[in-house]
C-alpha cells in the first residue's frame, strides 16, 4: 500500500527473491521498475499521472537519472521507498526518491528528470497549466543535483559489443522501449564475471530518443577512469548513453 505524506508518498515494501542477483541484492534495474510505480501512482494521486495527461495527448517521459547505491537491500529485506515532486528546472520536470532500511537510513538516493510530450508528434512540450500546477518551493533532496547529461567522452572509440532488436518486453504503455530496458541491456552488455562481483555505486543515464518495436540497438561499451560507458546507438546514432561507477 502507498500512503501520502504531506508531499510525499511512501511504500512500504520487501524485496522478492525475482528481484535479486546471485547475491540477493536487489538489481538496480528492479529499483528502477519499483520507482516507476510510485511515481505513475503519485502522480495520478496529485492531477498530473498518465490518465489525465492522455486526456490532451501528451505523456511523460523519463530523459535523465543518476542513482546513488549507498547500500543494497537483500532478498526478503523490509524498505520504504519514498518519492516527491520537486517542481521544474529549466526544460526539465524533477522528481526524486529515497529507498530506506526501516531505521530510517538510506540505501538508494536517486534523481530524476522529466519531459512531457505529444503522444502523436512525438515532441516535446510546455503545457501552461501543468507547469502552474507544478511549481513548488522548499522541498527535500535525495540528491541535490539534478541528473547531469551522460555522454561518451569525446575523442574516444568504443566497441561494439552486441545488439539488440526491441521485442514485446521491452515495450510499455507508450508504445516505445520502457526507460527501465536500457538499464538491462546496458548491464548485460558488460562481462557477467565482473558485474556480479562488483556492486553498482553509481548510475548516470541519459535516454536521448525513443527506440521502437523491430528497431535494433547496437550497444557500443567504453572503460574511463570515470567508470564504464554503454551507449545505444541505432543507425549509427546514439540513443542513450549510460555511466556505471563501480
Amino acid at each position: 500500500m502507498i500512503v501520502r505524506e504531506d508531499y510525499k508518498f511512501r511504500q512500504d515494501l520487501c524485496v522478492p527473491c525475482y528481484d535479486t542477483d546471485s547475491s540477493f541484492r536487489l538489481k538496480p534495474a528492479a529499483f528502477m521498475d519499483l520507482a516507476q510505480d510510485i511515481a505513475q501512482y503519485a502522480a495520478d494521486q496529485l492531477g498530473f499521472g498518465y490518465d489525465k495527461l492522455h486526456e490532451h495527448h501528451i505523456a511523460w517521459v523519463l530523459t535523465r537519472m543518476h542513482i546513488h547505491f549507498e547500500d543494497y537491500p537483500l532478498w526478503r529485506d523490509e524498505v520504504s521507498l519514498t518519492t516527491w515532486h520537486k517542481g521544474f528546472n529549466g526544460l526539465f520536470f524533477l522528481r526524486d526518491f529515497l529507498l530506506n532500511q526501516p531505521d530510517g537510513s538510506n540505501l538508494i538516493r536517486c534523481t530524476s528528470s522529466w519531459v512531457v510530450i505529444d503522444e502523436r508528434e512525438r515532441r516535446m512540450v510546455r503545457p501552461e497549466a501543468l507547469l502552474k500546477q507544478l511549481e513548488v518551493t522548499d522541498v527535500d533532496n535525495a540528491i541535490e543535483t539534478p541528473a547531469p547529461k551522460t555522454a561518451l567522452p569525446k575523442g574516444t572509440v568504443p566497441e561494439k559489443v552486441c545488439e539488440h532488436k526491441v521485442s514485446y518486453s521491452d515495450v510499455d504503455i507508450i508504445g516505445h522501449t520502457n526507460n527501465v530496458r536500457y538499464v538491462v541491456w546496458a548491464m548485460d552488455a558488460l562481462d557477467y564475471g565482473f558485474v556480479s562481483r562488483h556492486p553498482v555505486k553509481d548510475i548516470y543515464i541519459s535516454f536521448i530518443k525513443e527506440t521502437l518495436p523491430g528497431q535494433t540497438v547496437s550497444l557500443y561499451s567504453l572503460e574511463t577512469e570515470e567508470g564504464r560507458y554503454v551507449e545505444g546507438r541505432v543507425d549509427d546514432k546514439p540513443v542513450y548513453c549510460v555511466r556505471f561507477v563501480f
